[in-house]
């Protein structure tokens, strides 16, 4: 009872707040719309997938079944075996094309790896011009292979006033027959694979170059090293990987060289330049003995895969250690 005579209303006491409503959980994409956008992309996929699979998939397979056959065109493949592969790898003729491409393979791997490695430290940077000088580079790269062997059977001609004879005779050395002598052609096919892969690899060095910190450069110019020593302990370091990746597409590319060796010397001169492809190319096609033929390339499918997946592992080891 209060002073004015009135009695207070109890208060009733607050309700307990009741369960928060659950949001609304987001909705799941519908599983017919997911299979539309997989059968979307399979779609767009279907005509290359098509063209590797005809063009490509299906003669390896029938390459593969060829090679343990000896090949009768329209008489039926006689069964041999592996006397395929063992002609292939006691031939001398195949032995000798063996030891040439792997000679031309590390040749041509050692030196465009150098000489684009060179390159890329050259035209890094972001001067004016640079791009013009970078295009103008990179040109023997997306030049027709068959318009490079001209231009570079030109500049080999053998007489005294041929360019590259000229240039040697400057600096008093005398002139060469280049491709047309044995001691000297496998040499000179290998400057033109040198030549013509050096630039591919200075653009993915350049793409790698753009990726270092700067400020490893700036720390190790105030603690005084010279560059030489920059590029050795921050440079190279930085670019493993992609020296990794090259190393790997140059050798491989090494190992299947075959349209600059058939232009410029078609294996000759005496079977100096004779490396793996063009033999299996003239065992093949022009003594039809697609058997062996059919040997020899997969012997060098599997060459390559095992380059490819040695790279890989050691570079996996490589990580692994230094990351522990």
């Amino acid at each position: 009872m209060g002073a004015t005579g009135t009695r207070a209303e109890p208060v009733p006491p607050t309700a307990p707040p009741g369960p928060v409503a659950d949001r609304p959980r987001p909705r799941r994409r519908p599983q017919r719309t997911r299979w539309r956008g997989a059968g979307t992309a399979w779609l767009f996929l279907a005509p290359a997938l098509l063209i590797f699979t005809v063009f490509k998939f299906v003669p390896m397979g029938r390459a593969f079944d060829m090679s343990f056959h000896e090949v009768r065109p329209y008489l039926g493949d006689l069964w041999v075996g592996m006397d395929n592969y063992t002609r292939v790898l006691t031939d001398e003729a195949f032995s000798s094309a063996i030891v040439r491409t792997v000679v031309l393979a590390v040749g041509q791997t050692g030196g465009s790896l150098v000489l684009g490695f060179g390159l890329a430290l050259l035209l890094e940077g972001t001067a004016k011009h640079l791009w013009f000088v970078r295009t103008a580079v990179f040109l023997p790269t997306i030049v027709a292979m068959a318009v490079v062997a001209e231009v570079w059977r030109i500049l080999y001609y053998p007489g005294p006033d041929g360019t590259v004879n000229s240039v040697l005779g400057w600096v008093g050395l005398g002139p060469s027959q280049f491709l047309n002598d044995e001691d000297t052609s496998l040499w000179s096919v290998m400057s033109v694979g040198v030549w013509r892969g050096a630039p591919y690899d200075m653009m993915i060095f350049l793409a790698g170059l753009s990726g270092v910190d700067r400020t490893l450069y700036e720390a190790s110019s105030v603690d005084g090293a010279s560059i030489p020593r920059r590029i050795w302990h921050v440079t190279l370091p930085a670019l493993r990987p992609v020296f990794a990746i090259l190393f790997t597409l140059a050798a491989i590319r090494g190992l299947r060289v075959f349209t600059e060796i058939f232009l410029l010397t078609n294996g000759g001169p005496n079977g100096s330049t004779e490396v793996l492809m063009t033999l299996i190319y003239k065992v093949g096609l022009e003594r039809h003995d697609l058997g062996v033929a059919s040997a020899g390339s997969v012997l060098l499918l599997l060459a390559t895969v095992v380059l490819t997946l040695a790279v890989r592992f050691a570079r996996r080891g490589r990580d692994s250690k230094a990351a522990s």
